[in-house]
């Protein structure tokens, strides 16, 4: 069964939407199960900080619910602390998901920083222990 917390974020997403011009986007998707996600990140450039972060997400329950609580996580951090967002972080949040689901909020974590490489890549910049995201969508 679901948490109330994973309900309420499957019932009610928070940041759903595009941001115009965003710092960065990440789009990640598991074709075993048809998810996709995408974040898109507004960075304000000398503090590093997210200012804005939305998503858009194409699956189950478990994907709005894992996309809705990443954007909260990473809501006014920087990009580095933002990095260190994992998908456990984004389970224990959701106060737990079930074992079949557990993927959703991996590929919350490879869409944060699928964004992350992309604000990277637009700014010339790296950040440390970040790698470069799988190249096709559904590769897993």
């Amino acid at each position: 069964m679901y948490s109330e917390k994973v309900m309420d974020h499957f019932t009610n997403p928070r940041n759903v939407g595009e941001i115009e011009d965003a710092s960065g986007v990440g789009t990640v998707g598991n074709a075993k199960c048809g998810d996709i996600m995408r974040i898109y990140l507004d960075v304000d450039d000398e503090t590093k900080v997210i200012k804005d972060c939305k998503f858009k997400t194409f699956g189950c329950g478990a994907a709005v619910a894992t996309s809705s609580m990443a954007t909260e996580l990473v809501m006014g951090k920087t990009i580095y602390e933002a990095l260190e967002v994992t998908n456990k972080a984004v389970m224990e949040a959701l106060d737990g998901l079930p074992p079949v689901k557990v993927h959703c909020s991996l590929l919350a974590e490879e869409a944060i920083h699928a964004a992350l490489w992309d604000y990277a890549k637009k700014n010339n910049i790296e950040i440390e222990g970040l790698e470069e995201p799988k190249a096709d969508i559904g590769d897993e």
